[in-house]
């Protein structure tokens, strides 16, 4: 039987716990082993900044439009967006 969560595609952004201005935002089809793997150091984008706290996941059943998303929370717009909607 397949693992449902496998099904879907996340776009996340983490918190940096000892830098916490850093941010990143990224996509994954499961958020629990990339967020292992960039607390591990085994992402050349965020080892300087880790270990990472989970700030926001978001579940998309299409990979086009957690794609385009995850571009979007990038951008400049993208950015203030989230800094207003998804952070605490």
């Amino acid at each position: 039987m397949t693992n449902p969560e496998h099904s879907f595609h996340y776009v996340y952004i983490l918190r940096s716990i000892h830098f916490p201005a850093q941010t990143y935002i990224g996509y994954t089809t499961n958020f629990r082993v990339r967020l292992s793997a960039h607390n591990s150091g085994q992402s050349h984008h965020t080892r300087k900044f880790y270990p990472w706290a989970l700030e926001t996941v978001i579940r998309f059943k299409r990979r086009t439009t957690a794609l385009a998303f995850e571009r979007y929370l990038k951008s400049h717009s993208g950015k203030a967006f989230a800094r207003k909607r998804l952070m605490t």
